[in-house]
């Protein structure tokens, strides 16, 4: 995989420590050959993200608040004045008020429900014009999204909802930006432990369970998606956009748990 990304520049967009899954696919991206920019929002995210790209080769770090238009413009007019033209962009960002994924669905707060959907999946949306504008000849974008989107998942709630509509939104870019060779994708794994996954009601059983029934008895590693967000970026995945590719061990096949944990 060393050449695959090679001559390629890509903007990771939701790094919080070395845990997240936007880090594990930034290394790589890194490994097999992209050169990398990353986001990061506020001073002491990017404090801990400075390291990180550091580590990668990379010096081109900028702020970046997606609920702020002005902030947006900047952070793609910089990539532009730095390198001309984009080749990839991954968006590992999403929210939701961590009180609400514990209780009940139906108590979602009219605030939490708005604020969820902005970040979670208009960010995306609002992400892709920018970068379309840098792809000149063609590109990638990938985000990350969860089955919560198309099941009922325990305490996973409003983000369920806001999942649903990324993976809706990767469809109608896809359509949209396809005639500018543009691909777009989502990568679902199953639960992580990363910093977002803890925020989520009972994610430790969730973790344990999915591990327990998933037909090969795995969660989703870093190195896994990692490999899969190069396929879809490099030239080996020119034909495919409009997806939602599935990176849980299987779990997703299952209609029950296995029998032994019934």
């Amino acid at each position: 995989m060393n050449e695959l990304m090679r001559g390629k520049r890509g903007l990771i967009m939701g790094v919080a420590n070395e845990r997240s899954i936007a880090w594990g696919i930034a290394r790589a991206m890194h490994e097999a050959g992209a050169e990398l920019a990353f986001s990061y929002q506020g001073e002491a995210f990017g404090k801990r993200v400075e390291p990180l790209a550091a580590s990668l080769g990379s010096t081109l770090m900028v702020d970046c608040d997606v609920m702020d238009d002005a902030s947006m413009d900047a952070c793609f007019a910089r990539l532009g004045e730095e390198w001309g033209s984009l080749d990839f962009v991954v968006h590992a960002i999403a929210f939701s008020d961590k009180t609400e994924l514990t209780g009940r669905f139906i108590n979602t707060t009219r605030e939490n429900f708005r604020n969820s959907l902005t970040i979670s999946c208009y960010s995306f949306i609002d992400v892709a014009r920018r970068a379309s504008e840098l792809m000149p000849d063609g590109g990638t974008l990938l985000t990350m999204t969860y089955q919560g989107s198309n099941r009922v998942t325990p305490y996973y709630n409003v983000m369920g909802v806001a999942k649903a509509a990324l993976e809706s939104s990767v469809r109608y870019l896809a359509n949209d930006l396809g005639p500018q060779k543009i691909r777009v994708n989502a990568i679902s794994p199953g639960p992580m432990k990363t910093l977002a996954g803890a925020a989520i009601g009972g994610a430790r059983k969730t973790f344990k369970t999915t591990e327990a029934n998933a037909p090969l008895r795995a969660n989703a590693t870093l190195e896994a998606i990692g490999g899969t967000a190069v396929y879809l970026a490099s030239d080996w995945g020119a034909c495919t956009t409009g997806e939602i590719i599935l990176v849980d061990g299987g779990y997703h096949v299952l209609g029950m748990l296995q029998p032994e944990n019934l």
